[in-house]
């Protein structure tokens, strides 16, 4: 099916199907694509569901292609959950980015920047990735541009306002206040995840401090970001984008000057 996708430029047929999958927020089921079946045009982004409650044998394959490091790291996991989430999350990012590179998933090379964030080198270095995982479902976006994505698993909050006090701007805060109680945690993490996405796109981690821009994530108005540490502005430069990747979770998709289109899929067996 990727073959016909890396067709579409060539094919108006093809590129008349291409159009009809790249829909924000389908994340209908799809299968894994096998190395160098999958095709990522420039001016698209592709985003993957990704579930990591699968049983012990499958987990321990998709370990086997893991680097040393990654499974050392596995290891630190206090409790077998978050081993098996952070094993099957990382082998899925393997298994992506090799099926875009056409390479096996135990051959992909990452290199790591000055706050443990991975990136790819060399002639792989245009494809941009990112990776979020809450609970037992994982979110991976790939692109050609700066891009993050958050996800978040919906569950109670002892008290979401105190959070926001501490991590949301002045205007967020009274955005969250005017919000009706049945959809206060909701709109929460419509919120958190926006500027999650768009704080690990930037790519400085949480050293940008959370309170430093605004996002839009209430009254049905389509999000957007304005930062104060340059000015404003930022509504121009970031696509952003709030996703529902599966019932009880959300998400959010951020890009640096993204006009193009987003194609959301829910991964299908792999290993």
């Amino acid at each position: 099916m990727f073959r016909g996708v890396c067709r579409a430029a060539f094919d108006s047929r093809a590129a008349r199907v291409l159009f009809s999958l790249n829909v924000d927020g389908d994340f209908a089921p799809r299968e894994l694509p096998r190395p160098g079946e999958a095709c990522l045009e420039q001016g698209r982004i592709h985003v993957w569901s990704v579930a990591l409650d699968i049983d012990a044998q499958r987990a321990a394959a998709i370990e086997a292609a893991l680097s040393a490091a990654e499974r050392a790291r596995a290891e630190r996991f206090a409790f077998a959950d978050g081993r098996r989430r952070f094993v099957v999350s990382r082998g899925a990012l393997r298994a992506l980015l090799g099926a875009y590179l056409d390479l096996a998933p135990a051959d992909v090379v990452f290199a790591y920047g000055r706050k443990g964030k991975p990136h790819l080198t060399g002639a792989a270095a245009g494809l941009r990735f990112n990776l979020s995982h809450s609970g037992e479902r994982a979110l991976i976006a790939l692109g050609r541009i700066p891009l993050g994505v958050d996800i978040e698993r919906l569950r109670p909050l002892r008290d979401p306002d105190a959070i926001a006090r501490r991590f949301f701007s002045k205007a967020e805060r009274a955005a969250l206040a005017a919000q009706p109680a049945e959809r206060k945690l909701e709109a929460f993490f419509a919120c958190w995840t926006c500027k999650e996405a768009y704080v690990k796109a930037v790519g400085d981690g949480l050293t940008i401090p959370l309170r430093s821009f605004d996002v839009t994530f209430a009254d049905g108005r389509p999000p957007a970001i304005e930062t104060h540490l340059t000015g404003g502005g930022e509504r121009e430069r970031w696509f952003l984008r709030r996703l529902e990747p599966a019932p009880g979770y959300v998400g959010a998709l951020a890009a640096q000057g993204f006009k193009g289109n987003v194609a959301a899929w829910d991964m299908q067996y792999f290993q």
